[in-house]
């Protein structure tokens, strides 16, 4: 694949062709349509991207297969059912055979939404909402037990301006489109 072809802004953020990992403009369109718009009727997919309804169903059945298309979900207002308070916690695990096992006690827990491996100060940063300062004090408690915890720093969201699982699939430039 001929890089010099992308467009400047893809080139210089080392953004890969779509092709290169086996998508097409097509997937794309269907990938964009489904992150802002998960209950799409397939009919309306269909009619987007030019295609038979049929079609449209295989796509995204290979889209799933393949482990690009995770599921559609419904995004939840986290206020208005109660979870107030988001933090993020930075956490250092002991020992990176220690990993694991605090792995599968974050993947266990309700309130964690997010857990990644980082580098800088600690070892891990973990999303998490509650419902309040005495949740978040019994969550942390919890965090602290967890096999080869350390240390943990917490930071308490004041308000949020921008929180959304759409990745910018608009960035992709296609070849054949330059």
């Amino acid at each position: 694949m001929d890089r010099s072809k992308l467009p400047d802004r893809a080139k210089s953020l080392g953004i890969p062709l779509p092709e290169m990992l086996g998508l097409d403009q097509t997937d794309l369109k269907l990938l964009r349509r489904l992150q802002t718009q998960g209950r799409t009727k397939r009919n309306e997919l269909a009619e987007e991207v030019g295609l038979s309804i049929p079609a449209v169903s295989e796509r995204m059945r290979k889209l799933e297969e393949h482990g690009i298309l995770e599921g559609v979900y419904a995004k939840v207002d986290p206020k208005l059912v109660g979870l107030d308070v988001a933090v993020f916690i930075t956490v250092t695990v002991e020992s990176s055979n220690k990993y694991p096992d605090f792995l599968k006690a974050a993947q266990a827990h309700p309130e964690v939404l997010e857990v990644h491996a980082i580098t800088g100060d600690g070892s891990h940063l973990v999303k998490a909402r509650t419902w309040n300062t005495s949740t978040l004090e019994r969550l942390l408690s919890q965090i602290q037990q967890w096999p080869g915890v350390k240390q943990t720093r917490t930071n308490v969201v004041l308000s949020t301006y921008k929180e959304t699982a759409a990745l910018p699939i608009e960035e992709f430039q296609s070849s054949k489109s330059v």
